[in-house]
């Protein structure tokens, strides 16, 4: 036996999809607006992950330039036929609107973490699809979403079959269930001639859950449990909070596994805050006597420490990367040598500003995921900014309206007013160079702290946060200097704030040229030490 301990993907990555392929289990988590698209992990005893690969190409044209923050790729299906890997999402191009604008996608490997077949979309009823094999058929599960005036969002789970070869569809589509409570992220399998439906219930968040139904036949009538498989929305006090979007899987001897999301709050004095976003978990299942599937600790709350029947089969830390692969991920677009550059100077990553950090297009912005309450970032940083809309720095990122960073940039003589004139501040004349703290809410962008460095040399940044607290220093002669005061890092979490929000924290670097994108900074050293407890 091995225990795992949940979460078993630390920090941003809700979604999970689990599957077992032979002797590995692989997980495919949502992207969002992020790249790599549809990151995968894999294991051999359910406790130790790796990162495998992604499923490169998953946003059309290599580009999700202009969805807006939380959009773009949700909620993966990862599944095996014994041959092939298949893999369908969608493609979100608007939050919170009725119709999601969106599309839904397939793609192919022989290997989950090797090249995948160019996309073709599919039907594209709602978001968070999956697929269903069975006797050489496939079939295309799906949130219904109706859109009218007047209509439910969620207006319950439809079935089409799809050609295995062409994609398109075979017969009608069939509506398997409706539901009063939200339900969405249907997985089905087959059991002792059950058709089991896996449901997401009750939305993303303190609300959500697992709920199942069955039917003798695929096409239903599906009937609910009479209580959920897994949820938390009925005791704060339980550490994964968040619990659902649920997926079982059998083991190779006939036990069963339920893989989920979760997220880890912080207690603030505004509230519950998932600073670290939704993370992957694994449960351990039995069937009781009337074949249902139960949470083995009993009621239906997730435990932290699982037993699971695999062999112990720890890996190697992960050696830090060399170029600007995993963990590195960047926004909306792959990272491009023409604005992430590590030949330019060996040992360094040079960026080249683009837009500006609010930007749906062009943010030129490198950041690994922050995937503990405890961490500490930290990076070298040589640049000669030479007016104020030219800055380079390390930044903690949610998204556009929840940041903090401490970047190298110009600003005017010491007591004269901003008044625009980027163009006389050149390198030995009027204006100087400073280190500005910057906390952006969703009130707005604030400059918390300046201070004037010596542009001569490079610059030691760093951040430590501890819970909710952040607190920016710089290194200069060996000494650690504080940066202004603690700020508030529980703001970037899914909980903050009046809309929509679906990742979690980063920690990264940036740089910024909106006038001319000509602007290049270079980095290096660049740490992020995540420590549990």
């Amino acid at each position: 036996m091995t225990v795992l301990h949940n979460p078993v993907l630390r920090g941003f990555a809700p979604d999970p999809s689990l599957v077992r392929a032979g002797d590995w289990y692989y997980v495919a988590t949502s992207s969002f607006e992020w790249f790599p698209t549809v990151p995968v992990h894999r294991s051999r005893d359910l406790a130790h992950w790796e990162y495998a690969g992604h499923v490169e190409g998953a946003a059309p044209g290599g580009s999700l330039a202009g969805v807006p923050d939380s959009g773009g790729i949700w909620a993966p299906s990862l599944s095996w036929d014994g041959e092939r890997f298949w893999v369908t999402y969608t493609v979100v191009r608007s939050v919170g609107t009725p119709y999601f604008d969106l599309d839904t996608y397939v793609s192919t490997a022989t290997e989950a973490g090797g090249e995948w077949s160019t996309p073709r979309r599919v039907a594209s009823h709602g978001f968070d699809p999956a697929m269903f094999h069975e006797g050489g058929r496939l079939w295309l599960l799906n949130l219904q979403n109706d859109h009218r005036p007047g209509g439910r969002r969620f207006a319950g789970i439809v079935a089409t079959e799809l050609d295995r070869d062409t994609l398109s569809p075979v017969g009608k589509t069939h509506l398997l269930l409706q539901h009063d409570r939200l339900i969405e992220g249907p997985k089905l399998l087959r059991r002792d001639g059950w058709y089991y439906l896996v449901l997401a219930e009750g939305g993303t968040g303190w609300e959500h859950g697992v709920r199942v139904a069955r039917s003798r036949e695929l096409t239903g009538p599906y009937a609910l449990d009479d209580r959920p498989l897994l949820t938390t929305r009925d005791d704060e006090s339980v550490p994964l909070q968040k619990a659902g979007h649920g997926e079982l899987v059998e083991t190779p001897d006939g036990q069963w596994l339920l893989s989920h999301l979760t997220a880890r709050p912080l207690h603030t004095p505004g509230g519950r805050r998932c600073t670290l976003g939704r993370e992957t978990a694994i449960q351990a299942v039995t069937w009781d006597a009337e074949g249902w599937p139960r949470l083995r600790q009993g009621g239906w709350h997730p435990a932290v420490d699982v037993d699971v029947p695999t062999r112990p089969h720890p890996l190697p830390p992960a050696a830090p990367p060399e170029d600007l692969s995993w963990p590195w991920s960047t926004l909306r677009e792959a990272p491009d040598p023409s604005w992430a550059d590590t030949t330019a100077r060996p040992g360094w990553i040079r960026l080249r500003g683009r837009h500006g950090p609010e930007s749906r297009w062009a943010t030129s912005l490198l950041a690994q995921r922050v995937t503990e309450h405890h961490a500490e970032a930290e990076v070298t940083v040589e640049a000669r900014p030479v007016t104020f809309t030219q800055a380079a720095g390390l930044v903690l990122w949610y998204n556009p309206e929840a940041y903090l960073s401490l970047d190298l940039t110009w600003t005017e003589p010491e007591g004269e007013p901003q008044r625009g004139q980027q163009w006389r501040g050149t390198p030995g004349a009027e204006g100087r160079t400073v280190l500005g703290l910057v906390e952006r809410d969703e009130e707005g962008t604030r400059q918390v702290a300046v201070v004037e460095v010596p542009v001569e040399k490079p610059v030691t940044l760093g951040v430590t946060v501890e819970g909710a607290d952040a607190r920016f220093w710089y290194v200069r002669d060996g000494v650690r200097t504080a940066v202004g005061a603690a700020l508030d890092f529980s703001r970037l979490s899914d909980d903050h704030g009046s809309r929509l929000r679906f990742t979690g924290a980063m920690a990264g670097i940036h740089a910024r040229d909106p006038v001319d994108a000509a602007f290049t900074a270079d980095f290096t050293g660049f740490r992020l030490t995540c420590t549990p407890g």
